[in-house]
């Protein structure tokens, strides 16, 4: 029989013997026996419903009967229940384990896809950094197809996690415009006359074919017995645009080696820097490697012309600067003068890059150029560089002591790139935007992200060096003709002499 009491477990007794059904093997061997059991219950019931029919009378009998049929009720349904909880306990144990395993298993083919992920990724940044140098190699031209194709199979969520020394997703992700708008020049079979255009580079698009190309168009028409061509001196940007928009633009000795492979005989180099600093110094020195392979080479002027000893020096080329680019300026941000603006509370700021070079002087001379002129809303700032006051804080400092409550910042740039987009008018707290906000002193602070290359009087000031430079190759031949001249008649009137001398010799001896 079973008996229990309340919140113990069942126990079954056969006879004076009882067995505690507990988690243990006793639980278990009664559900493997539940036939068994059952059958033996009934029968127990049943023999003990004899034994009181034959001892009991009517009364007493039917009380039994309840009793009894309770008793089989609560045996059945006992039984059952244990059977039922113990299958219920498996399948849930069975269930419960099955889904740890599928958990499991789930969370492995997660976390493997996710290393393939990121090695994928990982790839595809190292091959970015191995294309992210200054010196071409020999497998330059297939490190960047390799790169490009390697991008261009990563997912979506692959792209994003992408992160080297110098890679990111922006290398092949970020849009700067069409790149079918350039032209590269580098064409060949052009003539005895180039006019190679030597700029530092942009990887942007749209500032490569408005500031630069612009400038190179320029010249173009305004010299058409000179074919223009152009070269980079940034290896890292001719590398960036090549891998990502398939766009093959020639470095310094590559530009150099096409003009001699030409026939070229007369080579005029104008630089798009704005003044004589590092990057014209290392393109004079490239240039000097290839002089003996023409007849006559020359230089232009850069941007902003000579440096001058210290701040107070400005030029006529620093004052066409100043002038052109705060009137386009004005007219980007609705004034018709930089006095019109000033009343307004508008200051401009222009940012240059700033060098380690001694040229960096150049920025100081550009603000007293300003000061000069008038202008006491205009301010220079660089990125980088000495000295230290034209740093942002210290422009910050002074647009706010000058007591403007409006700001506009442009690039004192060629073009308008990485510098103008991310360290001018990026969202970063380091940014001179953030910068400028961040400080709370102003009212306003906007940008015209626009390089100087797509200025018609910047583009007009570099075809005037341009023009300087191919005079010069005139007043050489002519300095060479006039010295050839002087050296025939030099030799000329030596060889008279000489005769002469030997006709008096000749007479003194037949004396």
């Amino acid at each position: 029989m079973l008996s229990g009491k309340s919140g113990n477990l069942p126990v079954v007794w056969y006879g004076n013997i009882g067995f505690q059904i507990t988690s243990n093997w006793s639980y278990r061997f009664l559900i493997d026996h539940l036939p068994f059991f059952e059958g033996f219950f009934v029968c127990r019931i049943l023999l003990s419903f004899r034994t009181v029919m034959s001892k009991e009378d009517k009364n007493m009998k039917n009380k039994t009967v309840k009793a009894l049929a309770t008793l089989l009720a609560i045996t059945t349904v006992s039984m059952m229940g244990t059977a039922g909880v113990m299958a219920s306990d498996n399948t849930a144990e069975d269930t419960a384990t099955e889904a740890a395993a599928d958990t499991e298993e789930a969370a492995d083919d997660a976390a493997e896809a996710s290393d393939d992920d990121q090695a994928a990724a990982d790839n595809v940044a190292a091959l970015i950094d191995k294309i992210y140098v200054q010196e071409r190699t020999d497998t330059t031209d297939e490190d960047c197809k390799a790169a490009k194709e390697a991008w261009d199979a990563l997912t979506d969520a692959q792209k994003e996690l992408v992160e080297g020394e110098e890679a990111s997703p922006e290398y092949f992700g970020r849009d700067t415009g069409d790149a079918s708008k350039d032209d590269p020049r580098n064409q060949d079979e052009i003539g005895e006359n180039e006019l190679l255009v030597v700029s530092f580079g942009t990887s942007f698009n749209d500032s490569r074919a408005q500031d630069i190309k612009g400038i190179e168009d320029a010249l173009a028409a305004a010299y058409p017995d000179w074919s223009v061509r152009r070269a980079f001196t940034a290896q890292i940007i001719i590398n960036h645009v090549e891998a990502r928009d398939d766009e093959v633009i020639d470095n310094m000795d590559q530009a150099l080696d096409r003009a001699v492979a030409n026939g070229v005989k007369n080579l005029v180099v104008q630089p798009t820097h704005l003044m004589h600093g590092a990057e014209y110094d290392e393109m004079v020195e490239a240039i000097d490697n290839y002089k003996d392979k023409f007849e006559s080479v020359a230089i232009a002027e850069p941007m902003l012309g000579e440096v001058g000893d210290d701040a107070t020096v400005i030029n006529d080329d620093k004052k066409a600067v100043a002038q052109a680019i705060t009137d386009e300026a004005c007219k980007v941000a609705g004034y018709d003068s930089m006095e019109a603006a000033a009343e307004d509370g508008t200051a401009f700021v222009f940012m240059g890059h700033g060098t380690s070079h001694t040229a960096n002087v150049t920025y100081d001379q550009m603000q007293t150029q300003m000061e000069d002129l008038g202008f006491t809303n205009a301010f220079i700032g660089t990125v980088e560089g000495e000295p230290e006051d034209t740093a942002c804080e210290e422009v910050i400092a002074k647009v706010k002591d000058a007591g403007f409550k409006k700001v506009v910042l442009r690039p004192l740039m060629v073009v308008a790139g990485d510098h103008a987009n991310n360290d001018m008018a990026g969202d970063d707290e380091d940014s001179w935007k953030s910068q400028f906000e961040a400080s709370g002193a102003f009212d306003s602070v906007d940008c015209q992200i626009e390089g100087l290359g797509r200025i018609a009087a910047v583009e007009d000031l570099y075809v005037a060096h341009t023009k300087d430079a191919i005079d010069s190759l005139g007043t050489a031949d002519d300095a060479a003709e006039v010295t050839d001249d002087t050296e025939e008649a030099s030799d000329d009137a030596a060889a008279e002499e000489t005769t002469d001398d030997a006709a008096d010799t000749t007479e003194e001896a037949a004396e």
